[in-house]
């Protein structure tokens, strides 16, 4: 790789900005996010909005 390449990854490594997330709390949100999804497709969360009256 030429120096300049190595020059514009460390440029944007450095300055990256935001929340910064390892993999593995990555990972364990997206498989949260499924969990809940498929709870959501099974219906297990209509408990929670039965209607009042």
């Amino acid at each position: 790789m030429p120096a300049a390449g190595a020059g514009l990854i460390r440029f944007f490594a450095d300055s990256s900005e935001g929340i910064k997330l390892g993999p593995v709390t990555v990972l364990l949100i997206t498989i949260a996010l499924v969990v809940i999804v498929f709870m959501a497709d099974l219906g297990l969360f209509d408990l929670f909005f039965l209607p009042i009256g």
